[in-house]
């Protein structure tokens, strides 16, 4: 089920990049109510840097987060229907409606690493790992209130393959908005660090 990984410790980064925040109303999944969450959105498409050296950011900042589930091998056509936050939160809120993603994560919990590299998620000894997202594979990441009522947030991430033709989308469940906020962050400021190093 897991991929042996090489079991390493890193620590962790306080980078952060200024990030859009907008407040939305979103249809919630349960009976079809209003929620108003807070979306903070990470469009890798139009990330542009902020001029700002990263260099040190070859750390990986780390957060515990719960795995829900995955939609894969989605078409160019039907990512194109979730080209704004709000159409990517209306699309998983369809998925949990028909069954094709749950409504809440298993127990266990692994470890989100994120660097200029992309995301790692490996169990909570960083042995086995998970999910591996490149950084230049990531398309977008959002975050919101999972609408439940307990305080949680949904990460999801859109990534796509090599070759632009088939997208994912992977979605975690976090603390916290704050903490779902802080690793979009983070992301962002992986994403600034690589631009910045590319500029001659």
């Amino acid at each position: 089920m897991f991929r042996k990984g090489k079991k390493r410790h890193s620590s962790s980064s306080s980078q952060s990049s200024e990030i859009s925040t907008k407040s939305k109303s979103v249809d919630s999944s349960l009976g079809g109510l209003s929620r108003s969450s807070t979306v903070a959105s990470l469009d890798t498409d139009s990330t542009k840097s902020s001029g700002q050296s990263n260099s040190n950011l070859d750390t990986c900042a780390e957060f515990r987060v719960k795995y829900v589930g995955a939609i894969e091998k989605l078409k160019l056509n039907e990512s194109k229907a979730m080209e704004s936050p709000l159409d990517l939160i209306n699309f998983i809120d369809v998925a949990q409606q028909d069954g094709k993603l749950p409504f809440v994560p298993g127990e266990e919990e692994f470890v989100m690493g994120v660097s200029k590299y992309g995301i790692k998620v490996t169990t909570l000894d960083q042995y086995d790992v998970l999910h591996r997202h490149a950084l230049y594979l990531i398309v977008r990441m959002i975050c919101y209130d999972d609408g439940l009522g307990a305080g949680k947030s949904l990460l999801a991430l859109k990534t796509t393959d090599a070759n632009c033709e088939e997208y994912n989308l992977w979605i975690y469940q976090c603390n916290s908005l704050e903490q779902a906020q802080a690793i979009c962050k983070v992301l962002s400021t992986a994403f600034d660090s690589v631009l910045t190093s590319e500029k001659p």
